[in-house]
């Protein structure tokens, strides 16, 4: 596990827009499962800059994201695709037809969670997985649980979750109470993965990624088990790591 702590969310948007062009310089045809939310703005607008100077190509690459709302069209301005077509894919060269989400408006949950499964199979599994990370742990829209869910399945949304999304929304009642997002297994799956966290409202989530246990409750204490994650967090969010005895582990950059 690599650990890159930054002076600020700026240097935090850097440093991933550099490890993700350097898997697209490395392999031009890449999968590479992209998140949404605040934390990984920067990332993007980094990645359109180092697009427009002619850095990174994103023609060859595949795209899947985590996760959708359920019950919101692709054009709703509050879905993930909508998002992500806003923040990033369209000031891009990535190809439409190989962009690919969860359905929001579906007719048969376990149908469209099964077929999202079989296509990130089909092509060739996810080579790069960008995660952000909840006050709560939860990373994707896998929320505290008893037990983790492994592939690509609808959740009921925790309420701290849906509290901390409603600023996106022009109130709490607006915000969806379900979604379908890619399980635990499908993320630990991928073949590298990168992690975002911002502020010190992370700090306690963060902490658990070195806690020693593996928790459902805490689903991003699993990250402990794979073997190649990447994290690029401020100091906000660094500031709980030293006592879990990871302070050897820091790099400043």
């Amino acid at each position: 596990m690599q650990l890159y702590v930054t002076e600020d969310y700026r240097e935090l948007s850097k440093k991933a827009a550099q490890v993700v062009a350097e898997q697209i310089q490395k392999k031009p045809g890449a999968i590479i499962g992209f998140a949404t939310g605040g934390t990984p703005m920067g990332l993007y607008e980094e990645l359109i800059g180092k697009y427009n100077q002619g850095e990174v190509d994103f023609s060859g690459i595949t795209t899947f994201n985590l996760d959708e709302y359920v019950g919101l069209t692709r054009e709703h301005p509050q879905s993930y695709y909508h998002f992500m077509w806003e923040n990033l894919f369209s000031k891009v060269n990535v190809k439409k037809e190989r962009i690919h989400f969860p359905p929001g408006i579906f007719t048969d949950a376990q149908a469209v969670c099964r077929q999202y499964e079989a296509q990130m199979d089909e092509a060739g599994g996810i080579d790069l997985q960008i995660l952000g990370i909840g006050t709560n742990g939860h990373i994707g829209f896998n929320e505290p649980a008893d037990t983790f869910e492994i592939s690509t399945h609808l959740v009921d949304l925790a309420e701290e979750t849906i509290e901390a999304n409603a600023r996106f929304f022009g109130d709490k009642t607006e915000v969806p109470r379900k979604a379908i997002t890619m399980g635990v297994g499908s993320i630990m799956k991928a073949k590298s993965i990168l992690l975002l966290a911002s502020g010190k409202n992370k700090a306690e989530a963060v902490s658990h990624i070195y806690s020693g246990f593996v928790d459902p409750r805490v689903p991003a204490s699993v990250l402990q088990l794979h073997p190649h994650v990447t994290l690029v967090i401020d100091k906000e969010a660094a500031q709980l790591i030293e006592e879990k005895g990871a302070s050897t582990w820091l790099h400043s950059q």
